[in-house]
């Protein structure tokens, strides 16, 4: 099999360490040594060092050109143009698969040298049609550049997505297996979906019938399915959890834990996460016991969310499924994106199932955690609307990623802007959702406003059902967001006393992304 040429470029002095990183991830990883060869400069012969042509030619003969820009621009040429510019000029001129990387966050971009910065310039227009990422680490850069090269080999057509479940597992036996998951398997598959195999079928024979296995050897798909440490095989298999304490990824997280085990354990840790955390809320019915109301979100949407994720997202790829816990939402990531025949709207209406990992998904419908092809988003969106919530947002993320949003109030973002709320009134929302309350004192000073202009504020929101006021008024007056199934807000909810917020929830898009 003939492989494909790499050639990474950057500053040798500034960037030594990544330029390293990179090759001994690529020769290292067992799937991409299949594929591709490396050429870094410092490894040529020291007696017959490239000189400026030679390197250049090695540019030529690439496929892929890896760019990477730190700080400095390099030792400048004759021409004053550095090697780092002159091979990115070659690999453009040669229509090569072009990726950067540009180490640290947009707002160093000013403090690089000149060189650099008119680099990233080019290199960040739109027209240009450069893939780029942003990195802070070595780790982090290694990750972004082995899921790139997956996306290469699959548009080459030399590997699929589906590939990897199916995909002999090295080195693992059926001594790795946990016999009891299978039996736990056997017993739910048939109950629930008439499985045809008995409960006391041995393992091998439940792995034949699934596909689990070729030849005595166990797929991937068996591995992460029921084995005893899928960890030892597969770093990427976790799921890592997070809650936060505002509407924004803000450190130090509330609680953060990561989950790994099966893909069954690894589904039943992370729902009990996000469900631990998702509030009950209570309504006080005046002259009246306290009720708890159902949590914020429908548990099965939650679910729904998490078990995709889990059992679609790209396997090739390193990084781990994330269920991030905002005080206004829960958003759900995965590696991957969608097959190309089916689009974002597909999902809001019946379709067909076009699983990334069928042996994954076929397993896991088995096992009654997946619905029948195509009905897992439909009753995600059935049953936030009867919760009274916006529909579920799902999102492709430079086709590289898949997010789902769910909010966990009516009172997202978007909605407020669209009820035509001022900066103030949004950030005294966005307060009262991390504060639990304030008070018109308070208002003034957050929004370093007057108490006339604060009072003006605080009665429109009042008046548009937002907020409610608790307490007569005076000093002791504080203002609370109204939940819903309210006494009070069970009007506005059924569109009754406010026609604007109605007409908002019949036609809701979720949270900004």
């Amino acid at each position: 099999m003939t492989k494909h040429h790499i050639f990474i470029s950057g500053s040798q002095k500034e960037l030594e360490a990544e330029r390293r990183a990179l090759k001994d991830a690529v020769l290292g990883d067992v799937l991409l040594s299949e594929y591709f060869d490396v050429f870094l400069f410092e490894d040529a012969p020291a007696k017959s060092r490239p000189a400026e042509t030679a390197y250049l030619a090695e540019v030529r003969r690439s496929d892929i050109y890896i760019g990477i820009l730190g700080d400095r621009y390099g030792a400048a040429s004759s021409d004053k143009t550095s090697p780092t510019e002159a091979e990115f000029r070659a690999a453009k001129a040669g229509d090569k698969n072009i990726l950067i990387y540009i180490k640290g966050a947009g707002a160093k971009d000013k403090n690089r040298e000149a060189g650099v910065q008119k680099l990233i310039k080019e290199i960040k227009n739109p027209a240009a049609g450069y893939c780029y990422r942003r990195f802070d680490s070595v780790e982090e850069l290694t990750g972004l550049v082995y899921e790139s090269l997956i996306n290469f080999l699959k548009e080459k057509g030399d590997i699929s997505r589906a590939e990897f479940d199916r995909r002999i597992c090295d080195g693992a036996g059926f001594a790795d297996i946990d016999d009891e998951k299978v039996k736990w398997f056997l017993n739910v598959a048939r109950r629930t979906r008439n499985f045809p195999l008995g409960l006391n079928s041995a393992t091998r024979e439940v792995f034949t019938h699934l596909k689990l296995s070729k030849d005595g050897k166990l797929t991937n798909a068996a591995v992460l399915l029921f084995g005893k440490e899928p960890r030892k095989f597969f770093d990427q298999a976790n799921v890592k959890c997070i809650q936060l304490s505002s509407t924004e990824v803000e450190k130090p997280f509330a609680s953060y834990q990561i989950y790994d085990g099966n893909l069954f354990e690894q589904v039943d840790k992370a729902v009990g996460f996000a469900l631990d955390v998702l509030k009950f809320p209570v309504i006080q019915q005046e002259h009246a016991t306290a009720v708890a109301r159902p949590r914020e979100i429908p548990v099965f949407a939650i679910r729904e969310a998490i078990v995709n994720a889990v059992a679609h997202r790209d396997y090739n790829a390193k990084s781990s499924v994330q269920v991030m816990v905002f005080l206004d939402r829960v958003e759900i990531w995965n590696s991957g994106s969608l097959p190309a025949h089916l689009k974002i709207a597909d999902l809001k209406k019946p379709h067909a199932s076009h699983p990334s990992n069928p042996l994954l998904a076929s397993a896991m419908y088995l096992a009654d955690y997946i619905q029948q092809a195509g009905s897992g988003t439909l009753e995600m969106l059935k049953q936030c609307k009867e919760h009274g919530l916006p529909e579920p947002q799902f999102v492709s993320v430079r086709n590289l990623e898949f997010k789902t949003i769910l909010a966990r109030d009516l009172f997202t973002e978007d909605a407020l802007s669209r009820m035509g709320l001022n900066e103030r009134q949004l950030k005294a929302v966005k307060y009262v959702k991390q504060k639990g309350k304030i008070a018109n004192v308070e208002y003034q000073k957050l929004c370093n406003t007057t108490k006339r202009t604060a009072s003006r504020d605080l009665k429109s929101l009042v008046l548009k059902r937002i907020i409610k006021q608790i307490g007569a008024t005076g000093k002791g007056t504080e203002y609370v967001l109204m939940q819903r199934g309210h006494k009070e807000d069970k009007g506005d909810i059924k569109g009754q006393s406010c026609p604007l917020f109605s007409r908002l929830i019949k036609k809701m898009p979720a949270l900004p992304h």
